[in-house]
């Protein structure tokens, strides 16, 4: 009877339950699984029936793995690690003929910057290789990465969870853009005529732009109040905004640097001392051994690696 039990597990409910493990929430399972929480937690009654063993129970809101659950961990992480490599074996990875979708996890800036040039080289090596732009929603950025929604996110998240595998790409500083026909455009060089000038700040949120609370907070010690013309939650509409007005926007520097020609504007250095950013790429571990995934790593680390700004 238990040989035939066990012949009926699969490996989608096997890396359900070591997630139920790792989170220790139905309702964080569910959203890292792209599922319901009824379905998990009948997948959950399941595997009790299949071991004859509670598994979890329950230690207020938390659920509590059983002796039974701790002493299977270990075996089911392996098995779960040999079936990926299995599966990242089985596809030879040939950029000139595979017709694979990857999907990239960005932030609207992060489309702007990231996008032109990845999409230019995967066309010149891997012309019917195909890229999606997955919109960040914050809490779901290890969600996205974990069931392959996308594969890479490119950007700062200073958030992301700690068991995302990461590759530091480079730091990117900032500088301040104002139209070329601003009437006070030398001055607003120096500080004290930069903070006597009218800003557009951008404000920091968890869906993309976390990494920009601290610059956020050095510009806003600075600036006084009666010289903030807008604030606004992106540096698009910030540098949009500067080329009709005289408000300076202070943005990243390879966003400001991107923008200042089309958008006839002038970049300089801002005069306030503000943080750098740091920018990597992230994703799961399911992935790491797939040849196609790491064939896309090393194009956008080959494209964006160590570039100090």
């Amino acid at each position: 009877m238990a040989t035939m039990a066990y012949s009926d597990l699969n490996l989608t409910e096997l890396h359900m339950l070591m997630t139920l493990l790792d989170e220790r929430s139905i309702t964080r399972a569910s959203q890292l699984m792209g599922t319901s929480q009824p379905a998990v937690s009948k997948v959950l009654k399941r595997l009790r029936e299949q071991f004859a063993d509670p598994l979890f129970v329950r230690d207020g809101q938390a659920m509590q793995p059983t002796s039974r659950m701790l002493d299977l961990a270990h075996r089911l992480h392996t098995l779960l690690a040999a079936a990926d490599d299995l599966r990242a074996a089985a596809a030879v990875f040939d950029p000139s003929r595979s017709d694979r979708l990857f999907s990239l996890l960005l932030t609207d800036v992060g489309m702007i910057h990231f996008l032109p040039p990845v999409v230019a080289r995967i066309a010149a090596v891997a012309p019917n290789v195909g890229v999606r732009a997955v919109p960040l929603q914050s809490h779901q950025l290890e969600a996205k990465l974990q069931t392959g929604e996308a594969d890479l996110a490119l950007g700062a998240y200073p958030k992301a969870a700690r068991h995302l595998r990461r590759q530091r790409l480079y730091s990117d500083g900032y500088l301040s853009v104002a139209r070329k026909s601003h009437p006070r455009l030398a001055k607003a060089r120096s500080r004290n005529g930069f903070l006597g000038e009218q800003h557009i700040l951008v404000t920091a949120s968890d869906v993309g732009h976390a990494a920009h609370r601290a610059a956020q907070a050095a510009l806003a010690g600075e600036v006084r109040p009666s010289n903030v013309l807008l604030q606004v939650p992106s540096f698009v509409a910030a540098a949009s905004v500067a080329t009709e007005t005289d408000g300076i926007a202070t943005l990243p520097a390879n966003l400001a640097r991107r923008f200042a020609e089309p958008l006839d504007l002038v970049a300089f250095d801002c005069p306030v001392a503000l943080p750098r950013i740091e920018i990597a790429q992230y994703w799961h571990e399911r992935y790491h051994r797939d040849d196609g995934h790491r064939w896309l790593r090393s194009l956008t680390f080959d494209l964006f690696g160590r570039r100090a700004r």
